[in-house]
């Protein structure tokens, strides 16, 4: 397709546009798509037929499956998301495209989708909740696919390092690492070397070697960072050596934990939309961590408290004092930089706990490095984006 004709189909189908290009049948079935979505505003309706003639004057549900059918035929999945989220911006449309199980089952599952979905929650009709489930499973299969392994490889490297800094026993002594760490303190008088630090095999992990906290936000703007969470949070509770808890807030406190072993399940658990309490989780949290030495607490959260910010403040400070390891991601997805407190976040650079925006590409180096005890304000800026 020729440039002018890619900003025909921009320009919309008005005379006005300008380029005096003419389409194809094809073309003028995409662009009847194009115009159905980002014309709506100007029509206040949803006006969509195709170059068969079809549509326009139907019932409205049929029209919107024809239109998901119709943007899938003529544009890559990648366009197909987008196109589907921008749609879902609309409330009108957003009830036609996930409130019938029929429409619901035409779209193209992605995370954004899901996130949606999870925002609607307990408005969502008892006849689309079935349709809804397939669409977060496909989608929670695919992440798991996708991040799994990576996840479960990083965070199993950075246990056995963490083990290996323990104190082993005389007979889980690996000695070639010692001798490997300890070199700088070769006596020459004594032909030999001091073994100040004994490095270990780690190979048996009797119990959690660290407990991982995450506390996610849900209020509405986190929407596709909590659906990133909650699949990372469950490949987490997978793997031994790692005692995973996943706490879900807004103005109240759900500990999901139980479900960590069913993603799906875990993330209809989760009601997208509300108000935002941080102070509240953190107290949780910190009244049922036990280990704090050995445990990493990671809050997900743009920061935006909606309550008393003294009261947030205060008890940051009361857990950074328990000796945890704390971080906080104001987003975990790929939709760019994300809106946040910037004070808030301030605020926890002052106490050495970095607040950064972070991909799920990576995510599990991040929680690899803080595993392992390494400095995060030092990872963050070593591995910012560009």
């Amino acid at each position: 397709m020729s440039t002018l004709k890619r900003f025909r189909l921009i320009l919309g189908a008005d005379e006005a546009d300008g380029t005096g290009e003419s389409l194809s049948e094809q073309e003028k079935q995409m662009d009847a798509a194009l115009g159905a979505l980002y014309e709506f505003e100007r029509k206040q309706r949803f006006d969509y037929s195709s170059a068969k003639g079809k549509g326009g004057s139907g019932a409205s549900q049929p029209v919107i499956a024809r239109w998901l059918g119709d943007i899938r035929r003529y544009f890559p999945d990648s366009v197909v998301e987008v196109m589907q989220h921008d749609a879902m911006r609309h409330p009108v449309l957003q009830k036609q495209l996930l409130l019938d199980p029929e429409v619901l089952e035409q779209a193209v599952p992605d995370v954004n989708l899901v996130a949606t979905l999870l925002e609607l929650g307990r408005l969502m009709p008892d006849e689309t909740r079935d349709s809804a489930r397939l669409v977060v499973k496909k989608v929670v299969e695919s992440l798991m696919q996708k991040l799994q392994q990576q996840t479960a490889q990083a965070i199993r490297g950075a246990l056995q390092r963490s083990a290996r800094q323990r104190r082993p026993r005389h007979s889980e002594v690996d000695w070639h690492g010692t001798i490997k760490r300890n070199l700088k303190h070769y006596q020459p008088e004594y032909r030999t070397i001091i073994p100040e630090t004994l490095v270990g095999y780690g190979r048996k992990i009797r119990r959690p070697l660290k407990d991982v906290w995450m506390l996610i936000d849900q209020s509405g703007s986190m929407g596709t960072s909590v659906v990133y969470s909650g699949v990372f949070a469950s490949v987490l509770a997978s793997l031994p050596g790692v005692n995973t808890r996943l706490v879900a807030f807004d103005t109240a406190v759900t500990d999901l934990t139980e479900h960590l072993n069913d993603p799906v399940d875990l993330l209809f658990g989760i009601q997208l939309g509300g108000g935002t309490d941080i102070a509240q989780a953190l107290r949780y949290a910190q009244a049922h961590i036990e280990r704090p030495a050995d445990t990493v607490l990671i809050l997900i959260s743009d920061l935006y408290e909606g309550s008393d910010n003294s009261a947030f403040r205060k008890r940051v400070e009361a857990l950074k004092n328990t000796g945890l390891q704390m971080v906080c991601l104001l987003a975990l997805s790929d939709d760019g930089a994300p809106g946040y407190d910037r004070e808030n976040a301030q605020f926890l650079a002052n106490l050495n706990i970095p607040a950064f925006a972070c991909t799920p590409e990576i995510f599990p180096n991040m929680m690899a490095a803080a595993l392992e005890g390494r400095d995060l304000q030092v990872w963050a800026s070593e591995n910012r984006p560009g």
